[in-house]
């Protein structure tokens, strides 16, 4: 809420109000774009970025979660393995439309992401989150409107300890990510790009 101490600062927090919601309008136009383009169509008018490798797709190892089915964005790599706090530590910050890869290792013995976290992310502007591991909360997940895709889901929590490695290059899925790419997903599977398509 902004106090109007005077005209210039009046002016200034209109104009920060108009580009909050310009950036809001430009995150939700990006996501219905790709919602009406699928990874099948990207796939079928980019062979040539399939075979040299700038345009992969992951394995289809992963579970659907959360209410947005399609969502794309620049990477954002992290790495851990039963422990969750680098995790919470990112979706704490401002998302502006990226998707936050996690590589848990591939564990199945605790969940490295829950509600609480996806419910940040939904509210920071998180596009979607990856996950090589298992979440929880699912029913909690699954009514926010942020993508989520895990391995499984568990009911036991990981550590909170803050133990991993940001914006590294990470492989997942049979497919190596480095910070900075472009991901898209949405039924059919995930894409990973080197540079962001035009679709």
């Amino acid at each position: 809420m902004c106090i109007t101490a005077s005209a210039h600062y009046g002016t200034y927090c209109e104009i920060l109000a108009k580009l909050s919601r310009l950036f809001y309008f430009c995150v939700a136009a990006a996501c219905i774009k790709m919602a009406l383009v699928t990874t099948a169509e990207v796939c079928d008018t980019n062979q040539p970025l399939i075979h040299t490798g700038e345009l992969r797709a992951l394995q289809p190892i992963f579970q659907i979660y959360g209410r947005r089915p399609a969502f794309s964005g620049p990477v954002v790599t992290l790495k851990v393995f039963e422990h969750n706090g680098l995790v919470r530590e990112f979706l704490e910050e401002k998302g502006d439309g990226r998707v936050l890869v996690i590589d848990g290792g591939g564990s199945l013995r605790c969940a490295i992401l829950g509600g609480n976290p996806v419910v940040q992310a939904q509210n920071n502007g998180w596009s979607g989150i990856i996950v090589n591991g298992c979440i929880r909360d699912v029913d909690e997940i699954n009514s926010c409107d942020i993508g989520v895709r895990a391995l499984a889901s568990h009911p036991i929590k990981a550590s909170k300890k803050e133990f991993g490695e940001k914006h590294v290059p990470i492989t997942i899925a049979g497919t190596r990510i480095c910070d900075g790419e472009w991901l898209y997903a949405d039924s059919d599977g995930i894409l990973v790009s080197r540079m962001e398509l035009s679709i």
